[in-house]
Protein backbone atom coordinates (compact mmCIF):
# COMPACT_ATOMS: atom_id res chain seq x y z
CA UNK A 1 0.00 0.00 0.00
CA UNK A 2 1.50 3.29 -1.09
CA UNK A 3 0.16 6.66 -0.01
CA UNK A 4 0.85 10.34 -0.23
CA UNK A 5 -0.20 13.79 0.90
CA UNK A 6 -2.20 15.27 3.81
CA UNK A 7 -5.51 14.23 5.48
CA UNK A 8 -8.38 11.69 5.10
CA UNK A 9 -9.27 9.65 2.04
CA UNK A 10 -11.81 7.50 0.30
CA UNK A 11 -11.11 4.69 -2.12
CA UNK A 12 -13.41 3.56 -4.90
CA UNK A 13 -13.42 -0.20 -5.34
CA UNK A 14 -15.22 -2.46 -7.75
CA UNK A 15 -17.66 -5.00 -6.34
CA UNK A 16 -15.05 -7.72 -6.78
CA UNK A 17 -12.81 -6.19 -4.13
CA UNK A 18 -13.15 -7.02 -0.44
CA UNK A 19 -13.99 -4.09 1.86
CA UNK A 20 -11.07 -2.36 3.48
CA UNK A 21 -10.47 -2.92 7.15
CA UNK A 22 -11.19 -0.09 9.59
CA UNK A 23 -7.54 1.02 9.96
CA UNK A 24 -7.38 1.75 6.25
CA UNK A 25 -10.66 3.64 6.28
CA UNK A 26 -9.09 5.96 8.83
CA UNK A 27 -5.90 6.46 6.84
CA UNK A 28 -3.92 9.63 7.56
CA UNK A 29 -3.48 10.60 3.93
CA UNK A 30 -5.64 12.42 1.47
CA UNK A 31 -5.11 9.97 -1.36
CA UNK A 32 -4.34 6.29 -1.48
CA UNK A 33 -2.87 4.28 -4.29
CA UNK A 34 -4.51 0.87 -4.26
CA UNK A 35 -2.67 -2.16 -5.65
CA UNK A 36 -4.44 -5.31 -6.80
CA UNK A 37 -3.35 -8.47 -8.56
CA UNK A 38 -5.88 -8.27 -11.34
CA UNK A 39 -6.39 -10.19 -14.55
CA UNK A 40 -5.37 -7.37 -16.87
CA UNK A 41 -3.95 -8.29 -20.25
CA UNK A 42 -1.95 -5.08 -20.50
CA UNK A 43 1.48 -5.21 -22.15
CA UNK A 44 2.92 -3.66 -18.98
CA UNK A 45 2.08 -6.76 -16.96
CA UNK A 46 3.32 -9.19 -19.59
CA UNK A 47 6.49 -7.18 -20.20
CA UNK A 48 7.37 -7.05 -16.51
CA UNK A 49 6.74 -10.76 -16.09
CA UNK A 50 8.91 -11.56 -19.10
CA UNK A 51 11.62 -9.33 -17.69
CA UNK A 52 11.73 -11.43 -14.55
CA UNK A 53 11.12 -8.59 -12.09
CA UNK A 54 8.70 -10.28 -9.73
CA UNK A 55 8.27 -7.41 -7.31
CA UNK A 56 6.69 -5.29 -10.05
CA UNK A 57 4.62 -8.01 -11.68
CA UNK A 58 1.27 -6.91 -10.31
CA UNK A 59 -1.27 -4.95 -12.26
CA UNK A 60 -1.42 -1.60 -10.54
CA UNK A 61 -4.78 0.06 -10.20
CA UNK A 62 -5.15 3.43 -8.55
CA UNK A 63 -8.61 4.89 -8.24
CA UNK A 64 -8.48 7.81 -5.88
CA UNK A 65 -10.67 10.75 -4.92
CA UNK A 66 -10.92 13.37 -2.19
CA UNK A 67 -13.23 12.30 0.63
CA UNK A 68 -15.47 15.29 -0.03
CA UNK A 69 -16.18 14.02 -3.56
CA UNK A 70 -18.97 11.48 -3.82
CA UNK A 71 -18.14 8.48 -5.93
CA UNK A 72 -20.21 8.94 -9.11
CA UNK A 73 -22.21 6.05 -10.45
CA UNK A 74 -21.87 7.47 -13.95
CA UNK A 75 -19.87 10.13 -15.72
CA UNK A 76 -20.74 13.67 -14.72
CA UNK A 77 -19.06 15.18 -17.78
CA UNK A 78 -22.30 16.69 -19.09
CA UNK A 79 -23.03 18.59 -15.88
CA UNK A 80 -19.47 19.92 -15.68
CA UNK A 81 -19.18 20.84 -19.34
CA UNK A 82 -22.62 22.44 -19.69
CA UNK A 83 -22.62 24.23 -16.35
CA UNK A 84 -23.27 27.97 -16.30
CA UNK A 85 -21.27 28.36 -13.08
CA UNK A 86 -18.21 30.65 -13.05
CA UNK A 87 -15.23 29.14 -14.84
CA UNK A 88 -13.05 26.91 -12.67
CA UNK A 89 -9.37 26.15 -13.25
CA UNK A 90 -8.95 23.67 -16.04
CA UNK A 91 -8.39 20.11 -14.92
CA UNK A 92 -5.42 18.63 -16.77
CA UNK A 93 -4.45 14.97 -16.72
CA UNK A 94 -0.74 14.47 -17.44
CA UNK A 95 -0.17 10.89 -18.58
CA UNK A 96 3.46 9.96 -18.09
CA UNK A 97 3.87 12.69 -15.48
CA UNK A 98 6.78 10.96 -13.71
CA UNK A 99 9.02 11.15 -16.80
CA UNK A 100 11.47 13.74 -18.08
CA UNK A 101 9.06 16.00 -19.99
CA UNK A 102 5.96 14.95 -18.04
CA UNK A 103 7.30 15.85 -14.59
CA UNK A 104 8.42 19.31 -15.66
CA UNK A 105 5.07 19.88 -17.38
CA UNK A 106 2.95 18.71 -14.45
CA UNK A 107 4.73 21.08 -12.05
CA UNK A 108 4.55 23.98 -14.51
CA UNK A 109 0.82 23.58 -15.05
CA UNK A 110 0.14 23.20 -11.33
CA UNK A 111 2.16 26.33 -10.65
CA UNK A 112 0.10 28.18 -13.28
CA UNK A 113 -3.14 27.40 -11.45
CA UNK A 114 -4.36 24.30 -13.30
CA UNK A 115 -5.75 21.38 -11.32
CA UNK A 116 -3.36 18.57 -12.25
CA UNK A 117 -3.39 14.80 -11.99
CA UNK A 118 -0.46 12.57 -12.90
CA UNK A 119 -1.19 9.16 -14.43
CA UNK A 120 1.85 6.90 -14.65
CA UNK A 121 2.73 3.21 -14.44
CA UNK A 122 6.27 4.13 -13.24
CA UNK A 123 7.69 1.71 -15.79
CA UNK A 124 10.34 4.21 -16.90
CA UNK A 125 12.07 3.63 -13.55
CA UNK A 126 11.84 -0.12 -14.17
CA UNK A 127 13.65 0.28 -17.50
CA UNK A 128 16.63 1.73 -15.64
CA UNK A 129 16.67 -1.25 -13.27
CA UNK A 130 16.47 -3.75 -16.11
CA UNK A 131 19.20 -2.11 -18.20
CA UNK A 132 21.51 -1.06 -15.37
CA UNK A 133 21.05 2.65 -16.10
CA UNK A 134 20.51 5.66 -13.86
CA UNK A 135 19.74 9.34 -14.11
CA UNK A 136 22.68 11.71 -13.74
CA UNK A 137 20.60 13.56 -11.17
CA UNK A 138 19.27 11.70 -8.13
CA UNK A 139 15.47 11.70 -8.39
CA UNK A 140 13.05 11.18 -5.54
CA UNK A 141 10.15 8.72 -5.63
CA UNK A 142 6.96 10.06 -7.16
CA UNK A 143 5.33 10.08 -3.72
CA UNK A 144 8.13 12.13 -2.17
CA UNK A 145 8.13 14.44 -5.16
CA UNK A 146 4.45 15.22 -4.70
CA UNK A 147 4.76 15.62 -0.93
CA UNK A 148 7.58 18.08 -1.54
CA UNK A 149 5.57 20.00 -4.15
CA UNK A 150 2.71 20.46 -1.73
CA UNK A 151 5.06 21.46 1.07
CA UNK A 152 6.82 24.05 -1.08
CA UNK A 153 3.81 25.51 -2.93
CA UNK A 154 0.70 24.47 -1.03
CA UNK A 155 -0.61 22.95 -4.26
CA UNK A 156 -1.79 19.36 -4.61
CA UNK A 157 -1.22 17.13 -7.63
CA UNK A 158 -3.34 13.98 -7.68
CA UNK A 159 -1.69 10.67 -8.51
CA UNK A 160 -3.08 7.64 -10.34
CA UNK A 161 -0.64 4.75 -10.64
CA UNK A 162 -1.55 2.32 -13.39
CA UNK A 163 -1.20 1.26 -17.00
CA UNK A 164 -3.28 3.09 -19.60
CA UNK A 165 -3.26 -0.08 -21.71
CA UNK A 166 -5.60 -1.39 -18.99
CA UNK A 167 -8.83 0.26 -20.10
CA UNK A 168 -10.63 -0.54 -16.84
CA UNK A 169 -8.01 1.44 -14.93
CA UNK A 170 -8.06 4.30 -17.43
CA UNK A 171 -11.87 4.45 -17.39
CA UNK A 172 -12.00 4.75 -13.60
CA UNK A 173 -9.29 7.40 -13.73
CA UNK A 174 -11.24 9.48 -16.27
CA UNK A 175 -14.47 9.17 -14.28
CA UNK A 176 -12.72 10.12 -11.07
CA UNK A 177 -10.70 13.11 -12.26
CA UNK A 178 -12.88 14.36 -15.15
CA UNK A 179 -10.15 16.10 -17.18
CA UNK A 180 -10.75 19.08 -19.42
CA UNK A 181 -7.45 18.38 -21.18
CA UNK A 182 -5.21 15.34 -21.40
CA UNK A 183 -1.49 15.80 -22.00
CA UNK A 184 -0.20 12.47 -23.24
CA UNK A 185 3.49 11.79 -22.61
CA UNK A 186 2.82 8.21 -21.50
CA UNK A 187 4.74 6.28 -24.15
CA UNK A 188 8.03 4.43 -24.45
CA UNK A 189 9.99 7.31 -25.92
CA UNK A 190 13.40 5.93 -26.94
CA UNK A 191 14.28 4.88 -30.49
CA UNK A 192 17.29 2.81 -29.33
CA UNK A 193 15.15 1.05 -26.71
CA UNK A 194 12.70 -0.01 -29.41
CA UNK A 195 15.60 -1.48 -31.40
CA UNK A 196 17.21 -3.60 -28.65
CA UNK A 197 15.34 -6.80 -29.50
CA UNK A 198 12.02 -8.13 -30.79
CA UNK A 199 10.45 -8.13 -27.33
CA UNK A 200 11.12 -4.44 -26.79
CA UNK A 201 10.06 -3.55 -30.34
CA UNK A 202 6.72 -5.28 -29.77
CA UNK A 203 6.34 -3.72 -26.34
CA UNK A 204 7.00 -0.24 -27.72
CA UNK A 205 4.40 -0.51 -30.46
CA UNK A 206 1.78 -2.24 -28.30
CA UNK A 207 2.26 0.09 -25.34
CA UNK A 208 2.27 3.27 -27.42
CA UNK A 209 -0.43 2.50 -29.97
CA UNK A 210 -2.87 0.66 -27.69
CA UNK A 211 -2.35 3.17 -24.89
CA UNK A 212 -3.22 6.06 -27.19
CA UNK A 213 -6.22 4.18 -28.59
CA UNK A 214 -7.47 3.67 -25.04
CA UNK A 215 -7.10 7.39 -24.33
CA UNK A 216 -9.12 8.19 -27.46
CA UNK A 217 -11.89 5.78 -26.45
CA UNK A 218 -11.90 7.16 -22.90
CA UNK A 219 -12.34 10.71 -24.23
CA UNK A 220 -15.18 9.60 -26.50
CA UNK A 221 -16.94 7.65 -23.76
CA UNK A 222 -16.46 9.85 -20.70
CA UNK A 223 -15.22 13.37 -21.65
CA UNK A 224 -16.21 14.10 -25.21
CA UNK A 225 -15.22 17.79 -25.00
CA UNK A 226 -11.79 17.00 -23.52
CA UNK A 227 -8.84 18.32 -25.52
CA UNK A 228 -6.07 15.82 -26.26
CA UNK A 229 -2.56 17.29 -26.36
CA UNK A 230 -0.40 14.47 -27.68
CA UNK A 231 3.39 14.49 -27.74
CA UNK A 232 4.49 13.35 -31.16
CA UNK A 233 7.96 13.63 -32.64
CA UNK A 234 9.69 15.42 -35.50
CA UNK A 235 11.13 11.98 -36.27
CA UNK A 236 7.83 11.06 -37.92
CA UNK A 237 8.85 13.14 -40.94
CA UNK A 238 12.31 11.69 -41.44
CA UNK A 239 14.72 13.81 -43.48
CA UNK A 240 13.00 14.55 -46.83
CA UNK A 241 14.73 16.62 -49.50
CA UNK A 242 11.97 19.23 -49.26
CA UNK A 243 10.89 21.67 -46.55
CA UNK A 244 8.94 20.02 -43.74
CA UNK A 245 5.57 21.67 -43.17
CA UNK A 246 3.56 21.57 -39.94
CA UNK A 247 1.58 18.40 -40.36
CA UNK A 248 0.05 19.04 -43.79
CA UNK A 249 1.24 19.81 -47.30
CA UNK A 250 -0.69 21.22 -50.25
CA UNK A 251 0.22 19.49 -53.49
CA UNK A 252 -0.89 19.68 -57.11
CA UNK A 253 -0.84 16.39 -59.02
CA UNK A 254 -2.08 15.85 -62.57
CA UNK A 255 -3.87 19.17 -62.48
CA UNK A 256 -5.67 18.60 -59.18
CA UNK A 257 -4.79 20.19 -55.81
CA UNK A 258 -5.34 18.89 -52.29
CA UNK A 259 -4.03 19.40 -48.76
CA UNK A 260 -2.81 16.10 -47.33
CA UNK A 261 -0.94 14.85 -44.27
CA UNK A 262 2.79 15.41 -44.74
CA UNK A 263 4.53 12.15 -45.79
CA UNK A 264 6.02 10.14 -42.93
CA UNK A 265 9.42 8.39 -43.07
CA UNK A 266 9.93 6.94 -39.60
CA UNK A 267 13.36 5.53 -38.75
CA UNK A 268 12.72 3.14 -35.85
CA UNK A 269 9.95 1.03 -34.32
CA UNK A 270 9.48 3.86 -31.80
CA UNK A 271 9.04 6.48 -34.51
CA UNK A 272 6.67 4.17 -36.38
CA UNK A 273 4.50 3.90 -33.27
CA UNK A 274 4.20 7.68 -33.29
CA UNK A 275 3.11 7.62 -36.93
CA UNK A 276 0.42 5.06 -36.07
CA UNK A 277 -0.71 7.30 -33.19
CA UNK A 278 -1.03 10.30 -35.49
CA UNK A 279 -3.15 8.33 -37.97
CA UNK A 280 -5.42 7.00 -35.22
CA UNK A 281 -5.89 10.46 -33.71
CA UNK A 282 -6.62 12.05 -37.10
CA UNK A 283 -9.22 9.37 -37.83
CA UNK A 284 -11.02 9.77 -34.48
CA UNK A 285 -11.11 13.55 -34.86
CA UNK A 286 -12.85 13.06 -38.20
CA UNK A 287 -15.12 10.21 -37.09
CA UNK A 288 -15.97 11.19 -33.51
CA UNK A 289 -15.36 14.92 -33.40
CA UNK A 290 -12.49 14.66 -30.92
CA UNK A 291 -10.37 17.79 -30.54
CA UNK A 292 -6.63 17.11 -30.62
CA UNK A 293 -3.27 18.81 -30.95
CA UNK A 294 -0.26 16.75 -32.02
CA UNK A 295 2.99 18.36 -30.84
CA UNK A 296 5.74 17.02 -33.07
CA UNK A 297 8.58 17.70 -30.68
CA UNK A 298 12.25 18.00 -31.53
CA UNK A 299 15.13 16.87 -29.33
CA UNK A 300 14.83 18.27 -25.80
CA UNK A 301 17.82 19.43 -23.78
CA UNK A 302 18.34 20.87 -20.32
CA UNK A 303 17.07 19.82 -16.92
CA UNK A 304 16.08 22.95 -15.02
CA UNK A 305 12.72 24.71 -15.00
CA UNK A 306 11.46 27.33 -12.56
CA UNK A 307 9.52 24.68 -10.68
CA UNK A 308 12.16 21.93 -10.49
CA UNK A 309 14.60 24.51 -9.09
CA UNK A 310 12.40 25.14 -6.04
CA UNK A 311 13.74 22.15 -4.09
CA UNK A 312 16.22 19.33 -4.66
CA UNK A 313 13.48 16.72 -4.26
CA UNK A 314 11.74 18.26 -7.27
CA UNK A 315 14.77 17.66 -9.51
CA UNK A 316 14.14 16.21 -12.94
CA UNK A 317 15.94 13.23 -14.40
CA UNK A 318 18.82 13.70 -16.87
CA UNK A 319 19.72 10.76 -19.08
CA UNK A 320 23.17 10.53 -20.65
CA UNK A 321 23.40 6.86 -21.68
CA UNK A 322 23.27 5.48 -25.21
CA UNK A 323 19.65 4.32 -24.87
CA UNK A 324 17.73 7.25 -23.37
CA UNK A 325 20.24 10.12 -23.51
CA UNK A 326 19.74 12.81 -26.16
CA UNK A 327 22.61 14.39 -28.08
CA UNK A 328 23.25 17.69 -26.28
CA UNK A 329 22.66 16.29 -22.78
CA UNK A 330 25.01 13.38 -23.57
CA UNK A 331 27.72 15.68 -24.93
CA UNK A 332 27.68 17.89 -21.83
CA UNK A 333 28.04 14.88 -19.53
CA UNK A 334 30.81 13.42 -21.69
CA UNK A 335 32.70 16.73 -21.57
CA UNK A 336 32.27 16.94 -17.80
CA UNK A 337 33.92 13.53 -17.19
CA UNK A 338 36.64 13.86 -19.82
CA UNK A 339 35.12 11.37 -22.26
CA UNK A 340 35.40 12.27 -25.96
CA UNK A 341 32.16 13.51 -27.49
CA UNK A 342 30.72 10.62 -29.50
CA UNK A 343 29.56 11.79 -32.93
CA UNK A 344 27.73 9.06 -34.84
CA UNK A 345 29.14 8.66 -38.33
CA UNK A 346 29.72 11.85 -40.34
CA UNK A 347 27.79 14.01 -37.87
CA UNK A 348 25.73 15.88 -40.43
CA UNK A 349 22.45 14.59 -38.98
CA UNK A 350 20.36 17.72 -38.46
CA UNK A 351 17.35 17.97 -36.17
CA UNK A 352 15.18 20.51 -34.38
CA UNK A 353 16.04 21.18 -30.72
CA UNK A 354 14.38 22.96 -27.80
CA UNK A 355 14.99 23.75 -24.14
CA UNK A 356 12.82 21.83 -21.67
CA UNK A 357 11.53 25.21 -20.45
CA UNK A 358 10.04 25.64 -23.92
CA UNK A 359 8.48 22.17 -23.81
CA UNK A 360 6.36 23.14 -20.80
CA UNK A 361 5.56 26.52 -22.36
CA UNK A 362 4.37 24.90 -25.62
CA UNK A 363 2.09 22.48 -23.78
CA UNK A 364 0.56 25.29 -21.78
CA UNK A 365 -0.07 27.30 -24.96
CA UNK A 366 -1.76 24.31 -26.60
CA UNK A 367 -4.04 23.82 -23.58
CA UNK A 368 -4.91 27.52 -23.35
CA UNK A 369 -5.74 27.62 -27.08
CA UNK A 370 -7.54 24.31 -27.68
CA UNK A 371 -8.37 22.71 -30.99
CA UNK A 372 -11.97 22.87 -32.16
CA UNK A 373 -14.21 19.77 -32.07
CA UNK A 374 -13.20 17.54 -34.96
CA UNK A 375 -9.94 19.42 -35.52
CA UNK A 376 -6.58 17.62 -35.64
CA UNK A 377 -3.88 20.26 -35.35
CA UNK A 378 -0.18 19.58 -35.82
CA UNK A 379 2.46 21.91 -34.40
CA UNK A 380 6.18 21.38 -34.98
CA UNK A 381 7.59 21.92 -31.49
CA UNK A 382 11.21 23.07 -31.63
CA UNK A 383 13.06 26.37 -31.64
CA UNK A 384 16.37 25.85 -33.48
CA UNK A 385 18.07 23.43 -35.86
CA UNK A 386 21.55 22.00 -35.35
CA UNK A 387 23.64 19.24 -36.84
CA UNK A 388 25.41 16.84 -34.48
CA UNK A 389 28.75 18.35 -35.53
CA UNK A 390 27.48 21.84 -34.71
CA UNK A 391 26.42 20.70 -31.23
CA UNK A 392 29.80 19.07 -30.63
CA UNK A 393 31.55 22.30 -31.65
CA UNK A 394 29.38 24.40 -29.31
CA UNK A 395 30.02 22.08 -26.36
CA UNK A 396 33.76 22.03 -27.11
CA UNK A 397 33.98 25.84 -27.05
CA UNK A 398 31.85 26.12 -23.89
CA UNK A 399 33.92 23.42 -22.18
CA UNK A 400 37.21 25.13 -23.01
CA UNK A 401 35.98 28.31 -21.30
CA UNK A 402 35.53 26.21 -18.13
CA UNK A 403 39.00 24.71 -18.45
CA UNK A 404 37.84 21.36 -19.80
CA UNK A 405 39.88 19.51 -22.41
CA UNK A 406 37.10 18.45 -24.77
CA UNK A 407 37.83 16.03 -27.61
CA UNK A 408 35.49 14.68 -30.29
CA UNK A 409 35.57 11.27 -31.93
CA UNK A 410 33.52 9.74 -34.72
CA UNK A 411 32.04 6.34 -33.86
CA UNK A 412 30.29 3.92 -36.21
CA UNK A 413 26.68 4.98 -36.53
CA UNK A 414 24.45 2.36 -34.85
CA UNK A 415 21.39 3.76 -36.64
CA UNK A 416 20.21 3.51 -40.23
CA UNK A 417 19.89 7.15 -41.26
CA UNK A 418 21.23 9.77 -43.64
CA UNK A 419 24.36 11.34 -42.16
CA UNK A 420 24.38 14.30 -44.54
CA UNK A 421 21.08 15.72 -45.78
CA UNK A 422 18.88 18.74 -46.39
CA UNK A 423 16.75 19.77 -43.41
CA UNK A 424 14.45 22.76 -43.14
CA UNK A 425 11.38 22.34 -40.93
CA UNK A 426 8.71 25.00 -40.39
CA UNK A 427 7.82 25.89 -36.81
CA UNK A 428 5.71 29.04 -36.75
CA UNK A 429 2.37 28.03 -35.20
CA UNK A 430 3.52 27.98 -31.56
CA UNK A 431 5.38 31.25 -32.07
CA UNK A 432 2.11 32.74 -33.33
CA UNK A 433 0.39 31.53 -30.14
CA UNK A 434 2.96 33.36 -28.02
CA UNK A 435 5.94 31.04 -27.52
CA UNK A 436 8.97 32.97 -26.25
CA UNK A 437 11.89 30.63 -26.97
CA UNK A 438 14.90 30.04 -24.75
CA UNK A 439 17.53 29.78 -27.48
CA UNK A 440 20.74 27.84 -26.98
CA UNK A 441 23.28 30.34 -25.66
CA UNK A 442 26.76 30.35 -24.13
CA UNK A 443 25.24 30.97 -20.71
CA UNK A 444 22.85 28.04 -21.03
CA UNK A 445 25.63 25.70 -22.18
CA UNK A 446 27.79 26.94 -19.30
CA UNK A 447 24.94 26.19 -16.88
CA UNK A 448 24.36 22.72 -18.30
CA UNK A 449 28.07 21.87 -18.21
CA UNK A 450 28.40 23.05 -14.62
CA UNK A 451 25.36 20.97 -13.74
CA UNK A 452 27.02 17.90 -15.29
CA UNK A 453 30.27 18.64 -13.45
CA UNK A 454 28.36 18.87 -10.15
CA UNK A 455 27.06 15.30 -10.56
CA UNK A 456 29.96 13.77 -12.52
CA UNK A 457 30.67 11.26 -9.73
CA UNK A 458 27.34 9.63 -10.60
CA UNK A 459 28.36 8.98 -14.22
CA UNK A 460 28.83 5.36 -15.26
CA UNK A 461 31.22 5.71 -18.19
CA UNK A 462 30.37 2.17 -19.39
CA UNK A 463 26.92 3.48 -20.38
CA UNK A 464 28.19 6.28 -22.63
CA UNK A 465 28.99 4.39 -25.84
CA UNK A 466 26.12 3.24 -28.07
CA UNK A 467 25.21 -0.39 -27.50
CA UNK A 468 22.12 -0.86 -29.68
CA UNK A 469 22.44 -1.55 -33.42
CA UNK A 470 19.57 -1.03 -35.85
CA UNK A 471 20.90 -3.78 -38.13
CA UNK A 472 21.73 -6.34 -35.44
CA UNK A 473 18.34 -6.39 -33.71
CA UNK A 474 17.14 -9.96 -33.31
CA UNK A 475 14.48 -12.14 -31.74
CA UNK A 476 16.61 -13.27 -28.79
CA UNK A 477 15.94 -11.15 -25.67
CA UNK A 478 18.98 -9.00 -25.08
CA UNK A 479 20.50 -7.82 -21.83
CA UNK A 480 22.84 -4.89 -22.24
CA UNK A 481 26.34 -5.52 -20.90
CA UNK A 482 26.96 -4.13 -17.40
Amino acid sequence: MAHLLSTSCSIKLSSSHRPLSQPFRQCPTKFLTFFTLGTSKSPFKRFVLQGGTQQASCVVRATVAPISQETPTQSSSDSRQNSSEPSKPKRVMVIGGDGYCGWATALHLSNKGYEVAIVDSLIRRLFDQQLGLDSLTPIASIHNRLRCWRSVTGKTIELYIGDICDFEFLSETFKSFEPDAVVHFGEQRSAPYSMIDRNRAVFTQHNNVIGTLNVLFAIKEFRDQCHLVKLGTMGEYGTPNIDIEEGYITITHNGRTDTLPFPKQASSFYHLSKVHDSNNIAFTCKAWGIRATDLNQGVVYGVRTDETEMHEELSNRLDYDGVFGTALNRFCVQAAVGHPLTVYGKGGQTRGYLDIRDTVQCVELAIANPAQPGEFRVFNQFTEQFSVNELASLVTKAGEKLGLDVKTISVPNPRVEAEEHYYNAKHTKLIELGLEPHLLSDSLLDSLLNFAIKFKDRVDTKQIMPSVSWKKIGVKPKTLAA
